[in-house]
């Protein structure tokens, strides 16, 4: 072990991961429940006020410093709830029972999320442990549903909209751009869920008696997914592209610096040659382009040897990844129509839509995204890189759209983490940093309520390549 665990931090962390917090599991409701009581404690014993309150769910716990009306009031979202940690045999050690190694603390939702949420909840215990004054109000939310879609989180926000009424929310449950390369985050991918299944005789015919005569809704299923695409990669559904905005200069050039080259992403992903749309590169591909992606499909035999059928239907799962200025509904009508127009009249289309969530921009160059990148090159000692990340969180258009607030994504995942994965791990260092990290945008988003840093924030919009979207 590189990390003494008598540190106290550390101490709490380890406490906080040995709860076995799979939302998804219906046989670990009550160790939701111990969690999320655990974490009340923790915040009644750093000074907050704090309730753990129903959501018609898992609970939700909500903990706040004392309002002063005068300050500027910052909400930090987070969950305690993880991901199931199976299969259990490619652990090397037990997921609920946290082990230090090389540096790195090895458990289930050591990353995600709750060694991120823990660095903040502790940055301000240090604060107030010190007996000073927070810059800023600040408000905890800690949910217990963000692995399973926040489904009651809408909800909860609106039956609590005066108590969690904000200036601008900070998260930290997004991923570095590079092991301890400093990371804002700001803009996120939607997505939208579509599943289409195409049937065809009333069962499984013999291929060599029907094959010929017969439309085989599998190859119909083939050439149906074909036509979602042209050649060169770029979606072939009519009106996709309509609303999606060119990229500024600014971006193209925060990508361009980001710490990742093509090689090294092919080599991350095991492939051959990297692909995708003409005219970007992988990385503004994966994260500012949108996407139409086959999750999985099948139809027909799947077992050992041969048996000579004709299948009496075939599916597919597909989800589009969205820029912003796309709608998710709209999309999901324009990929349905596509569907329709290409599938052939001798087997049937049913269509089910799944899943949606819009994806979501937040300027980086407005004053508080300049507040929180002061805050991420103080602790990290570099400027930090600008990423547009191509997955989607959708609770964080929901903050915008019912508290009417931003949000600040701010990075403490490794690339290597190993999120949702066997072998989780979180970097004992990312874990400090994140304390002071917390510490620091309190600061800096209180100037920004006291009208200060603007000298900075001229000099910053008016560098070349970082001019306002």
């Amino acid at each position: 072990m590189t990390e003494n665990p008598t540190d106290p931090h550390v101490h709490d962390l380890l406490e906080f991961l040995r709860f076995p917090s799979v939302s998804t599991q219906s046989n670990h409701a009550s160790d939701l429940v111990a969690c999320a009581n655990w974490l009340r404690t923790k915040f009644f014993k750093i000074g907050l006020e704090a309730s753990v309150l129903e959501t018609g769910g898992h609970p939700a716990v909500l903990a706040r410093t004392p309002h002063d009306p005068s300050k500027r009031t910052v909400l930090i979202y987070g969950h305690y709830d993880v991901q199931p940690p199976e299969p259990l045999d490619e652990w090397k050690s037990p997921p609920f029972e946290p082990e230090i190694r090389d540096g790195r603390i090895f458990a289930r939702g050591s990353t995600d999320n709750k060694g991120q949420i823990l660095a903040h909840i502790l940055g301000l215990g240090e604060i107030l442990a010190r007996g000073e004054i927070p810059p800023v109000n600040v408000t905890f939310l800690v949910e217990g549903e963000e692995e399973t879609g926040s489904a009651n989180l809408e909800a909860f926000l609106e039956s609590h909209r005066e108590e969690l009424a904000c200036d601008v929310i900070v998260i930290s449950d997004t991923g570095m751009a590079a092991h301890g390369f400093p990371t804002l985050t700001y803009a996120l991918r939607g997505i939208a869920a579509l599943e289409f299944k195409l049937t065809g005789p009333s069962q499984d015919l013999h291929s060599g008696v029907f094959g010929g005569a017969i439309t085989n809704p599998a190859t119909a299923l083939a050439r149906l997914i074909a036509t979602l695409h042209d050649a060169d990669g770029r979606v072939a559904v009519p009106g996709f592209y309509d609303l999606v905005q060119p990229l500024a200069d600014w971006e193209r050039e925060a990508a361009a610096a980001l710490p990742i080259t093509e090689e090294q992403l092919r080599q991350l992903t095991g492939v051959r040659a990297l692909a995708g749309e003409p005219g970007y590169s992988a990385v503004e591909r994966l994260g500012a382009r949108p996407t139409v992606e086959v999750n999985g499909l099948g139809g027909g035999y799947q077992g050992e040897g041969t048996k000579t059928v004709l299948p009496r239907e075939a599916f597919a799962k597909l989800t589009m990844r969205l820029v912003p200025a796309q709608d998710p509904a709209t999309v999901l009508q324009q990929v349905s129509d596509h569907l329709r127009d290409h599938c052939p009249d001798t087997v049937d289309l049913h269509l089910t839509a799944g899943h949606c969530g819009e994806a979501y921009f937040m300027d980086p160059n407005q004053p508080d995204g300049l507040a929180a990148r002061r805050a991420l090159e103080k602790v990290f000692g570099r400027s930090p890189a600008l990423m547009r990340e191509g997955g989607s969180i959708p609770i964080v258009t929901t903050f915008k759209k019912v508290l009417g607030a931003d949000s600040l994504l701010l990075a403490l995942a490794s690339p290597d983490c190993c999120a949702h994965s066997p072998n989780e791990n979180f970097p004992l260092e990312n874990f400090h940093a994140g304390i002071r990290l917390h510490q620091a945008v309190l600061e800096e988003l209180g100037r920004e309520g006291r009208g200060e840093g603007a000298a900075t924030d001229r000099a910053k919009t008016e560098r070349p390549g970082f001019q306002n979207r």
